[in-house]
Formats: C-alpha cells, sequence, structure tokens
C-alpha cells in the first residue's frame, strides 16, 4: 500500500488519501469476489449437481454459502444473487450483525479519508456537535447518529455547522450506509465510497425522481424586493466579473438573487444572474439558502433552490433566445449549474457563459455544449470536495476553465467566504480574474436594470417556536455584528454546586465593598458551569464558567436567595457574578466580553454532558472532568441572572431556559487540574474545588435558552 512506499514519518493528507484510495480498491476487489462466489452458489449447473449428488452438491453449496456469511468469511450480507432470494439471506445476516467484509474495508477506506480531513482541518475534532455525529457514524449506532445529524440541521446555513458536517457529510453517510442494516441505500453508500455519480438519496436510498416528487411543495416562490440605501450604492453599475462577484456578497446573507441588464460592447441587451452561496452565520427557515439544499443540489439536479431562481428568471420576464451568464458562489454555483444542465432551460435561453466559485460542480457538463464554464476553488476550501472528485479533476475541455490554486487562508470556512476569493482575485490569481473578464466581455457595459428576488421557501415554525420566537437587535462586536438575545437552540448543561469558603469566595469578586458573597450558613457557593452548545445564533461551542453566588447589589439580606428564587427572573435581585469563562470559539469570546461583561478567553475543551457519566477534556485549560452526577430528581427550570463587569459598571445578564432540569443530590464527579493553564484553573486551584467533590449537580441533557444583552448598572 501506499503507505508502504513512503519514508516513516506522520502521515500526511495526501498519504492518507492515497491509503484510502488502495483501501478502497480491495473493498472493490472484495466486492467482486462476493459477486462472483454468488453467482456460482446460484449457478443452474451447480443446483442440478446437487439434485443429483446431494452428498457432494449439497456440500459444495453450503461451503460456499458459509464462506460468503460467517464472521471469518465474506460476511452476511455478501450475498448477490439475480433473483433477490441471495440480497434476502444477505439482508438477514447483516441485521445478525455479519457486516460484509467489503464493506468493512470500504469503511476503513472512508474513515482514512475523514482522517485526512481533520489532519487538515483539526478545528473541526474540536467542534461538539460534529464530534458526536462522528463517533456515533462510525461505531454504527445509528439513533444517536440521526440525534446528532438533526441538531446540527436545525443549524441551517450557520458557517459552524457548514464547517463543521460539509467536509466529511459524504464520508459519513457512506458509512452509515454500509453498516446500518437497510438494502436499500447499499449502491449509493458505495458510489460515495468510490467516487461514482450518485442517483439516489444517500440516507434513504430512494431514486431522485421520488425524492423530486415528495419535495414539490419547496422553493415556491420569488418575489421581488427593493434594495436599501446602502445595497443601491454598493451594486456595481457597470459589468465586470469582479463586479458581479462584489454584488453576490452584498446580497450573501438572507435568500436573495439579482438579475441584472447589461448592454455590451456591441449594444446587445444581455442579462446576467448572481446567485448567493449558503446564508452564513444564522437558521434559515424561510428560503432554499440552506445547508440541506445544499446538500440536495449535489445530487438532485432539481432542488428547492433550482426551482427558486428558475421562478426568480421568469418573473424578471427575460426573453426566450436572450443571453445569459449565470454566476453563483458555493450553494449557488451548484445551483445555477444545474439549471445549465437543463436541456428544456437551455432552448428557452443561450446560457453563454457559467462561472462557479467555491462550488462542488464537479464534472458535470452543460446541455449546451457551447456554454463556457469556469469553475475557481481555493485548495484549502473544502466546499468544491463532496462530489468525490474535487476541483482540478477533470479532463481538458476547450469550453472549460479550472483555477486550483493553493490560498494563504487555510482555516475553514473563512477560506470559503466570498470576499477572501475576491480578495485572493485581487492580490493571489489577478490573471484568473483577467481571464474570466475577458471571456465575459460581451456582459462588460453599463448596467441598465437591476432587480432583486427574494427567495422563499414553505411556510413552518421557525426552530424553538414559540420559546425562541423573541424580537432581536443587531449589537456590533469585535467579530462581528450578533443579533441579541443569543439563541441557544439544542444545548447540553452541568452546574458543579460546591460551598466554599466565603473569605475565599470574597477575594475573587471585584474590589467594591457592595458586592459579597451569598451566605449558605457560613460558606458561600462556588458553581462551576460546563456547557455543550450544538446550536447556537453564534455557532457551536463549549464554555466552561465559574461563578459565584451574590446578594443583591444594593440592599442585600440574608437568606435572599431563597426569596429570589420564588420570583420572575427579570425581578430578581441576586445572581452569580462570573469569575472566570472559556470559549471554544472567537465569535462566543468577543460576545461574553463585550455585550456581557464576563472575562472570558479562548480555550478549546472535548464535553461530552449527554451520557450517564460527564466527560470534559481541556488540556489547553488545564483540568478536567469525570464522573456520573447519579440519581437525579426533576426539578422546576431555573432562570439565571448573571453578573460581570465593564470598566466600572456592572452588567446584568438575564439568561432564560427551556428543558428538562435535574437535581442530583450525591454526584460522583471529579476536577482535576493539571497546572494553573489559564485564569479558570487558577481560580480553582484557590477555591481548592479538585479536592472535594460537588455537594449537588444540576444537569439538563438538553435544553433551550436565550441571553439577553446586558443591562449596565451604575455600580
Amino acid at each position: 500500500m501506499a503507505a508502504h512506499r513512503r519514508a516513516s514519518g506522520p502521515p500526511t493528507k495526501e498519504l492518507l488519501r492515497e491509503c484510502a484510495h488502495d483501501v478502497v480498491d480491495v473493498a472493490e476487489g472484495i466486492r467482486g469476489v462476493c459477486a462472483r462466489t454468488s453467482s456460482v452458489l446460484f449457478a443452474p449447473a451447480l443446483t442440478s449437481s446437487a439434485h443429483r449428488r446431494p452428498r457432494t452438491g449439497l456440500a459444495a453449496r453450503w461451503a460456499l454459502l458459509r464462506a460468503l456469511t460467517n464472521k471469518q468469511g465474506l460476511g452476511g450480507s455478501a450475498i448477490v444473487a439475480p433473483d433477490g432470494v441471495g440480497h434476502l439471506l444477505g439482508a438477514a445476516g447483516e441485521a445478525l450483525g455479519r457486516e460484509s467484509l467489503a464493506a468493512q474495508v470500504a469503511v476503513t477506506s472512508l474513515r482514512l479519508r475523514i482522517a485526512a480531513v481533520l489532519l487538515d482541518h483539526p478545528e473541526f475534532e474540536h467542534d461538539p456537535g460534529i464530534r458526536r455525529l462522528t463517533e456515533a457514524v462510525t461505531a454504527a449506532r445509528d439513533p444517536e447518529a440521526v440525534r446528532a445529524l438533526r441538531t446540527l440541521f436545525k443549524d441551517q446555513g450557520a458557517q459552524h455547522a457548514l464547517a463543521g458536517l460539509t467536509p466529511i457529510l459524504a464520508e459519513l453517510l457512506a458509512v452509515r450506509g454500509l453498516l446500518d442494516e437497510d438494502p436499500l441505500n447499499d449502491e449509493t453508500a458505495w458510489a460515495l465510497a468510490v467516487g461514482r455519480d450518485l442517483t439516489a438519496d444517500p440516507v434513504t436510498g430512494l431514486g431522485t425522481s421520488r425524492l423530486f416528487a415528495v419535495d414539490q411543495g419547496e422553493g415556491a416562490t420569488a418575489r421581488s424586493v427593493e434594495l436599501s440605501v446602502r445595497e443601491r450604492q454598493g451594486i456595481a453599475d457597470e459589468g465586470s466579473f469582479l463586479g458581479f462577484l462584489r454584488n453576490i456578497d452584498l446580497l450573501s446573507v438572507d435568500g436573495r438573487v439579482l438579475v441584472q441588464e447589461v448592454r455590451g460592447p456591441d449594444g446587445v441587451l444581455r442579462y446576467v444572474v448572481q446567485a448567493p452561496g449558503t446564508a452564513p452565520g444564522r437558521p434559515r427557515h424561510d428560503s432554499p439558502q440552506d445547508f440541506a439544499d445544499a446538500w440536495r443540489n449535489l445530487f438532485m439536479a432539481d432542488s428547492p433552490y433550482t426551482r427558486s431562481v428558475l421562478l426568480a428568471i421568469r418573473r424578471h420576464g427575460i426573453p426566450r433566445g436572450a443571453d445569459l451568464a449565470l454566476l453563483g458562489h458555493g450553494e449557488g454555483g451548484t445551483a445555477l449549474m444545474n439549471l445549465a444542465q437543463d436541456d428544456e432551460f437551455c432552448r428557452a435561453y443561450r446560457v453563454t457563459h457559467v462561472v462557479a466559485v467555491g462550488s462542488p460542480v464537479g464534472d458535470k457538463r452543460p446541455a449546451d455544449p457551447r456554454t463556457w464554464v469556469a469553475g475557481i476553488t481555493n485548495r484549502y476550501d473544502i466546499v468544491p470536495g463532496p462530489d468525490g472528485r474535487g476541483a482540478g479533476a477533470l479532463a481538458p475541455h476547450p469550453n472549460r476553465y479550472e483555477a486550483d490554486y493553493a490560498g494563504p487562508d487555510r482555516e475553514f470556512p473563512l477560506c470559503h467566504m466570498l470576499r477572501v476569493y475576491i480578495e485572493h482575485l485581487e492580490t493571489v490569481i489577478p490573471r484568473t480574474a483577467q481571464d474570466i473578464d475577458l471571456a465575459l466581455t460581451p456582459y462588460r457595459g453599463p448596467v441598465e436594470l437591476t432587480r432583486v428576488y427574494q427567495l422563499q421557501d414553505r411556510a413552518h415554525p421557525p426552530e424553538g417556536y414559540p420559546f425562541l420566537a423573541v424580537p432581536t437587535t443587531s449589537l456590533p462586536t469585535s467579530a462581528g455584528p450578533v443579533d441579541v438575545p443569543v439563541r441557544y437552540y439544542d444545548s447540553s448543561a452541568a452546574h458543579l454546586c460546591y460551598p466554599v469558603d466565603t473569605d475565599v469566595a470574597r477575594s475573587l469578586l471585584p474590589d467594591v465593598t457592595w458586592m459579597v458573597p451569598t451566605r449558605l450558613g457560613r460558606r458561600a457557593l462556588a458553581v462551576l458551569s460546563l456547557y455543550e452548545h450544538r446550536c447556537t445564533t453564534i455557532g457551536p461551542y463549549t464554555e466552561l464558567g465559574l461563578s459565584i453566588l451574590v446578594d443583591d447589589l444594593w440592599r442585600p439580606h440574608a437568606y435572599d436567595i431563597a426569596v429570589d428564587l420564588l420570583r420572575r427572573v427579570d425581578l430578581r435581585r441576586t445572581g452569580r457574578y462570573v469569575v472566570s469563562l472559556a470559549v471554544g470559539t472567537e465569535e462566543a469570546r468577543a460576545v461574553a466580553a463585550e455585550v456581557w461583561g464576563q472575562p472570558a478567553v479562548h480555550g478549546s475543551a472535548a464535553v461530552d454532558l449527554q451520557g450517564r457519566e460527564l466527560h470534559v477534556e481541556a488540556p489547553e485549560l488545564g483540568l478536567s472532568v469525570e464522573g456520573g452526577p447519579g440519581p437525579g430528581v426533576r426539578c422546576p427550570e431555573v432562570d439565571w441572572v448573571l453578573y460581570g463587569r465593564r470598566g466600572d459598571s456592572t452588567v446584568r445578564t438575564l439568561v432564560r431556559a427551556h428543558g428538562r432540569l435535574q437535581l442530583h443530590g450525591r454526584p460522583r464527579v471529579r476536577l482535576r487540574l493539571d497546572g494553573a493553564h489559564g485564569p479558570l484553573a487558577r481560580h480553582l486551584q484557590i477555591l481548592e474545588l479538585d479536592t472535594v467533590r460537588p455537594r449537588f449537580v444540576l444537569s439538563s441533557r438538553r435544553f433551550m435558552a436565550r441571553r439577553s444583552a446586558g443591562a449596565v448598572l451604575p455600580r
């Protein structure tokens, strides 16, 4: 194998991919052996021989059957027979846990491909949703895998969900198809594993024609909308390649497409359709421009996004036979390429150019052979990878232009963003921009009309309705604007509550006389909060925080906390002061520090709070948590008031939660500290929380929450 042809040393992405290619060739060979052995098993000559000489004929058939079904042989699902009997026997063997040897070898190849992606992009391993999905799929735990996949799909369109799911989704679905007990999706899983074209849904095994019949209601409208004053100022009034891309970048947030009429140098009026990619930064509930449809675009030429763009073109009233150029980014490029493959569409309009930036168009060919197709991909952008071939793998073609380059930005999803591609076209690959601009010469001229169309999907309640259906406002942060309240669609939490020395707790609070720890008897209460946020409006991230219960900032009274818990959260006077906070993403750190006034640092952690045991590993932060919370009883939902500091002011944040909360009175959880690698570990050491167990634990395996903007108090 390829691994043995190289010098020893740490594996590289290319080496892992070569090994994966070699292993899948072995899997194909084993599958061929299965087919040939099955053909002999069901051959008429052997059947008649068994009737004539039962002693030897039946023994031969039994030996072949054992070779095909035994765990030490080719596996339970290895039987192939044209009459379907062998397929039924194979499915029965698979249900009994006798997986096909060929499938197991193919899964090894897929795991090598996943390892190659994670080697080049280690940030994916720290994503809790992706880790959960990967572990469930590769361990063939279907119910858990379905829950994990559903959780990720709830964050449709968010950059972090796209970053975590897109690069390895094809491999994960292939692993699931090869390991599950459903024979309908076996062929599609094999197509994903070996890089052949898909003809069916990789999850259900249904053909694309049946999927289309089920999917008629989506992507049903495209209505004309007005641009804002700022957007009108940014729209290009002269036709050019980079001008069209900047138009797309301007519209890439809320499911809109742009149609422009350009008067060319020869005086002919031509039309340019510009389609953004997957909407970034927040869940999409009313538009086909989301992650789910981005995946469907890969194996369905007729997807909701493609149909919506077609409706926008028809609503614009482009005359039949007119020249048309299609430019798209990401999912938009794939949808436009699907249109260019449609015979009827190409008979209605003359599609002269298709330009796809960061799109997995693969070796798709337009219906009109005269159509000029250009594909631009950053080598570190893995969105073009799910088609199984990747950029630059096409044979030379006179009407095909491929630009596959290694950009300076490797981190995903940054390397997929259109503004980064535009910057690279100006600085890294300016020759590519010049070549495409030259090809688009007929569209270089004044823009006579610009119209924007809003694409809308079928109506259904937004995620988290009605709890998370609240008015929002946008606040600026160093990581970009953020909508508040921040909404948490799918999270898990465990709050480890420790009685601590009051004087030591007081030493960790701000140096002001009016903020004092809440006394429970003679002790104060410190809370170590562990969060795994799988789907939020600021992306998935982990959160580890240390807080101390404090009294009313103006009129502290003994045992205020007992009375306060009976009040609504917005009327409470007590709360928890956040002493230290570590979050898994830079965006979450900026929001915590700048919106909520909490002393947050960026630190990655592996957090798993959904099993019987709590598992937290944070070597960067110097701590870990292991153990079970023990038996629990259901208790009322607890909303929180969190305090932070910004300059000389106190910031008060309300946290409202909705989920099943449990109280564990006899926890077996242990905190371990491996040196003071940061403020969180140092404060835990000061409180000596690693020497004792928590008095009680509050846990919620699954809940929703919303955190308001911090209110600044004059104290």
